[in-house]
Order: structure tokens, then C-alpha cells, then sequence
């Protein structure tokens, strides 16, 4: 009986053990595979695209002190690379009120300056300003968080959740537009652009990306959340301190319950955009500090790119060798805290990646020269076309690109799987056109140039070029190509040969015969 009872324990703790060993085995694989702020996979939609449109915005809304415009967030072509698109104009002494989206967000600086500013939670107020107002004689300093400056041709990277403002500094409108990646797996809501706004009394349609308010959730209300709901509508607020009781708010600032409704902003008809009643003055100190770092900021990315360049055989045999021992290279999570990392990156012509002087150039950014754009899983593309000149035709390997066009005029060509031209279209300023993963898509430009921006849906987006010195051509047998297309072998060549350039193709007056 004895022997029995011993034999049944130790079987359990077998199995006790072998479960916990096995839990700890799962973890530790766990984390080699997935780094700390790798994130996870897309999510995947549906992409039957038959024919592609090139897009205006669709909603409007004005404000005090400018205007929001959303592109229709139901367009297929939305739906299917999982983003909404969204354009700010703001005028000068305007101040687009703090918010924060759901989804990570990336946008770009099409026209104008101003000054950015970032909230991270947890990180220290080290900036300091002077305020105008004096408290007994004495000049009030305000800490607060970093600022930043935005100029024409910045790109700036936003995770989801985190508050920013943006305003406008500078002598004309500034213009701003976004993408938000709401098929992204930081939103865990729905893929419906959410906008929560923590001052003002913006349109609903500015909250919620034009669309209009669910009815299923009008229709489930119980009577109290009716109530509630009445209440919160007749204090006027659209903003996420509108719907707090104002009792709960003073307790929780320590104000009284007056200031609390003025938080909620009971009659404030200003929109998302208003105007900066106070002069608004850059800290003294960190201007001088950040305009140092700005001037450097570009000689030493360069310098970065070269030392990656000349480190990346010796990193891939390290890499090589590690594996070879059974090792794996996981980051540790403190290469770039958030208090520090960048958030913004210039794109001026002396930082193109391809650069041809008759062409145009070319301007990537990724998490390579953006480090946080690693967790974001997004990443940019500026290009410039002179005129006449061609972008070779590629496909994007691992991403959707959505296409803005912020000046001259151009055409675009589509090419599905099916080798059906789903968009052939001249485009101009201001429209969007998504070109989905993997389908063929070539840009030329018109008499007066062609400029975009491309937002694309991957941190390191790849592109596979079909003709030029870098393309798929080049790197195919001349037998293949001779034997794929049904040619002679000295077409072949001259097919793989006749275009010497990179990326970017200067015009020709004629194709060779």
C-alpha cells in the first residue's frame, strides 16, 4: 500500500515537473522569436480589388482656425491596406488641439512650419519656457515635455495611444497629411478611425474619421446610459473629459467643480483647430540645444548609414556563426527608450538614397534611419520626378504603399496578377492611390514634375525592381529571358542592358527599335 501511494507521487510529480519545464521552455522560445517591441503580424483583408480610383477627400470639416479633411475610409482600396487617410490645414497661429488615435500613425509635412509636441506618460518635463505672466514680480517658468520643429518634408512617427498637439508658428498655412494604420495590430478596437481628443469641442465627424455613430449602440442603450448620455450631449464636449461628472473631475485635479465644466468645454464651438489666444514662445534653451542637434542630424545619419553599410558583412557572418552555435540575437528592449527616441526625420535632397540628375531622386524612411518605425511596422517614401522622368516599375514586396501626391502632375499605371491594368490614370495634387502588395505599378512624370509621399505598411519596406541596372532582368540568364519572351538572344541582352540607371529614368526621346 505504502509502495503504491509512493509510485503515485512520484508519477505526479513527473508530470507536475515535465508541465512546468515545458512552460518555461514555451516562454524562453517565446521571447527568442519575438524580441521586446517587435510587434505582431498585419491583420489580413480582403483585397479583390477589380479597378482602382485616384481619391479626393470625401468629409470636411471647418474649424476657428482651419480645416480637417478625411478621405472615405470605406473605399476598398482602404479597406484593404487597413489604413484611414486624413489631411490638416492649419492657419498660422493655430493650434490643432492634444489627441490621440488607436492606431500607430505617420504624417508628413506637405507645406509650411510649426512646432510638434509628444507626451509620453512616465517621462520627465525637461524643457522649460517663459510665460508672460508673472507671479509677484517674477517670471512663471512652465516645465513640459520635448518640442520639436516641423518643417516641409518631415515625417513624423506617432505610437497609438500617445497625446500630441500641433501648432502653427510660421508665416503661412501649414498642411499636414496622415495616415493611421488602423488595421494594425496596436489598435485591438475595430478598424474604424477613432480620434480622442482631451481639450475642445470638435465635430463628431472629426472624431470618428466622417463615418457616423454606430446605431447598434444607440439601439442597446439602457435607460440610465440614456440618461447619462443626455446629460453628457447637453454639457456640449466632445473631447474624453466631457463625459466625466464634473464632481469626479475636480476631486481627481484638485479644482474646483467651475474649472472642472470649463474643462469640458460646455460651449465651445472652435472645432478641433483653434486660435492661440497667448503667444506661444519657443524655450530659449532647447531651441539653441535642438537647432545644434538639427544642424548635425543629417551628417550624422549619414555617417550611421556608412558605419551600417561597412558593419553589415561582419554583422551577417557574426550572425552566421551564432546561429551555427544554437544562439539566437534578440534585442533587449533598451536600444532607444521612448523618453529619447526620435520621432521625426527630414527627407531633404542631400539625404535621397537614388539620386539622378536627371531623373529625380528618391528618399526612403525606416526603422533603419527612424528607429521607432521598428514598432510601428510603417515606414515612407519621398519621391521627386523632373519632368518627363520615369520611376521604374516594381512591386512592393512586403507591404501596401498608399500614394499622396503633393505636387506637379503625373501618371500612374496598376497591374493586378491577373496582368490587367486596374489603374491608368494621370493624377494630380491632393488625390490618394493605394498600389496593393505585389502588384506591378510604374510613375512617370508630367511636363511640370511629379512629387509624393507613399506611405507604406511594413517598418522595411521592399520593392523589386522589373527593369534598370537593379531589376529582375539583370539577374536572369540570357537563355531564360531569351526562351521566357520568345526573343532572340541580342534582344535579351539589350533588355537587360539597355537601362543603366537605377530607380530613377531620366526621358528618352524614343524607345530603341
Amino acid at each position: 500500500m505504502a509502495y503504491t501511494s509512493l509510485l503515485s507521487f512520484s508519477v505526479c510529480l513527473l508530470v507536475l515537473f515535465h508541465g512546468c519545464f515545458a512552460q518555461i521552455d514555451l516562454v524562453t522560445n517565446h521571447h527568442q522569436d519575438q524580441p521586446w517591441g517587435q510587434p505582431q503580424p498585419r491583420h489580413q483583408s480582403q483585397c479583390q480589388l477589380q479597378n482602382l480610383n485616384a481619391l479626393q477627400p470625401k468629409h470636411r470639416f471647418r474649424s476657428e482656425a482651419g480645416e480637417t479633411e478625411f478621405w472615405d475610409q470605406n473605399e476598398e482600396q482602404f479597406q484593404c491596406a487597413g489604413v484611414a487617410f486624413l489631411r490638416h490645414k492649419i492657419q498660422r497661429k493655430g493650434l490643432l488641439l492634444p489627441s490621440f488615435t488607436s492606431a500607430p500613425m505617420l504624417f508628413y509635412v506637405e507645406q509650411g512650419e510649426g512646432i510638434h509636441g509628444a507626451v509620453f506618460p512616465g517621462c520627465p518635463e525637461t524643457y522649460q519656457s517663459q510665460s508672460q505672466q508673472n507671479i509677484q514680480d517674477r517670471p512663471q517658468r512652465d516645465q513640459h515635455q520635448k518640442l520639436r520643429r516641423l518643417k516641409e518634408g518631415d515625417v513624423v512617427a506617432l505610437p497609438a495611444g500617445v497625446a500630441h498637439w500641433i501648432f502653427n508658428n510660421g508665416r503661412s498655412q501649414l498642411v499636414l497629411v496622415a495616415l493611421v494604420d488602423v488595421g494594425n495590430d496596436a489598435n485591438q478596437l475595430d478598424e474604424n478611425f477613432r480620434k480622442f481628443f482631451l481639450a475642445g469641442n470638435p465635430q463628431g465627424g472629426v472624431v470618428r474619421g466622417g463615418q457616423s455613430r454606430d446605431r447598434n449602440q444607440r439601439q442597446s442603450r439602457t435607460r440610465r446610459g440614456e440618461r447619462e448620455e443626455e446629460e453628457s450631449q447637453e454639457s456640449g464636449g466632445n473631447n474624453v473629459l466631457s463625459g466625466f461628472r464634473d464632481n469626479l473631475l475636480a476631486q481627481a485635479f484638485g479644482i474646483d467643480t467651475r474649472l472642472a465644466r470649463k474643462l469640458q468645454n460646455e460651449r465651445d464651438n472652435r472645432g478641433a483647430i483653434v486660435r492661440m489666444e497667448h503667444e506661444f514662445e519657443w524655450p530659449e534653451e532647447g531651441q539653441r540645444r535642438q537647432g545644434r542637434e538639427e544642424e548635425g542630424e543629417e551628417e550624422r545619419e549619414q555617417k550611421w548609414q556608412r558605419r551600417q553599410e561597412s558593419q553589415e558583412e561582419g554583422s551577417e557572418e557574426e550572425e552566421r556563426e551564432e546561429r551555427g552555435r544554437g544562439r539566437r540575437r534578440s534585442g533587449n528592449g533598451l536600444e532607444e527608450t521612448f523618453c529619447s527616441m526620435r520621432l521625426k526625420h527630414r527627407t531633404p535632397a542631400s539625404s535621397a538614397d537614388v539620386f539622378n540628375p536627371r531623373g529625380g531622386r528618391i528618399t526612403t524612411v525606416n526603422s533603419f534611419n527612424l528607429p521607432i518605425l521598428q514598432y510601428l511596422q510603417l515606414s515612407a517614401e519621398r519621391g521627386v520626378l523632373y519632368n518627363n522622368a520615369i520611376y521604374a516599375p516594381h512591386w512592393n514586396m512586403n507591404a501596401h504603399s498608399i500614394v499622396y501626391i503633393t505636387r506637379g502632375n503625373g501618371r500612374i499605371q496598376i497591374v493586378s496578377e491577373n496582368g490587367e491594368a486596374i489603374f491608368d490614370e494621370q493624377v494630380e495634387r491632393g488625390q490618394v492611390i493605394t498600389v496593393p502588395q505585389n502588384h506591378a505599378v510604374v510613375k512617370k512624370a508630367g511636363r511640370r514634375g511629379f512629387e509624393w509621399i507613399a506611405f507604406k505598411t511594413n517598418a522595411n519596406a521592399k520593392i523589386s525592381q522589373i527593369a534598370g541596372r537593379v531589376s529582375i532582368m539583370r539577374g536572369l540568364p540570357v537563355d531564360v529571358l531569351a526562351n521566357s519572351f520568345g526573343i532572340s538572344r541580342e534582344e535579351a541582352m539589350r533588355l537587360k542592358h539597355n537601362r543603366q540607371e537605377v530607380s530613377v529614368f531620366s526621358p528618352r526621346q524614343g524607345s530603341q527599335q
